[in-house]
């Protein structure tokens, strides 16, 4: 097996964060009611900016249906293992500071457990010296875009950097299965507006409250 590195599409990965942010992609289960789906939707848009899953049993990264997906796609703990350690195909990253984070990344929050607990996605950066107010985020469980980081009761963090992609040359990414359709829009719901992130550390738009699962 040959890989080839790729860059990772920031812009998509946010553009994705945007457009569901408060609605579901019915290509995906909502794992609202079982625990939480927050790690469920970093993982789209993490894929939507990656376009590479990684079919390997237990340790890898996909999403075919609830019935055959692999632990790091909805799992907090199970993701940040993924990222930090993947050598195979499919998006790979490091833990960073809070100064190296940028839009399409991700982060992890204790808020009120014990563990990790939520993985918001990054969707927008202050221009000048990151702090978790001028960080903002998009989320479910519960749903919000363009949320200060600051508006958690932060009790620890960490960011994950996506450093790039890899993919199987000669091969698409959908080597095992079918991958869902990241297209997918309810004809009922059409296709929601995406709001422009903010520029700096102004005030954003109000943010859903409540501790996330």
């Amino acid at each position: 097996m040959i890989l080839r590195n790729k860059e990772y599409n920031r812009a998509k990965a946010v553009e994705y964060a945007h457009r569901w942010a408060y609605f579901r992609n019915p290509a995906f289960y909502d794992f609202s009611a079982i625990g939480g789906d927050c790690t469920n939707y970093a993982s789209q848009c993490i894929f939507a900016g990656s376009g590479v899953m990684n079919f390997t049993p237990t340790f890898g990264w996909y999403y075919i249906d609830i019935n055959d997906r692999a632990p790091a796609w909805t799992g907090v703990k199970y993701l940040y293992n993924f990222l930090v350690n993947n050598t195979g195909a499919g998006p790979y990253g490091r833990e960073v500071s809070i100064s190296e984070v940028r839009p399409g990344d991700v982060c992890q929050l204790i808020i009120d457990e014990a563990d990790w607990q939520h993985t918001p996605v990054i969707i927008a950066v202050g221009r000048n010296a990151r702090t978790y107010s001028n960080i903002w985020v998009a989320a479910h469980s519960y749903d919000c875009d363009c949320r200060p980081l600051s508006s958690y009761a932060i009790r620890e963090a960490r960011f994950i950097h996506i450093d790039g992609v890899r993919e199987i040359m000669g091969s698409s990414m959908q080597n095992t299965g079918e991958t869902p359709d990241m297209g997918t829009t309810p004809s009922e719901l059409g296709t929601p507006a995406i709001p422009a992130p903010p520029s700096g550390p102004g005030t954003p738009p109000a943010a859903s409250s409540g501790p996330p699962r």
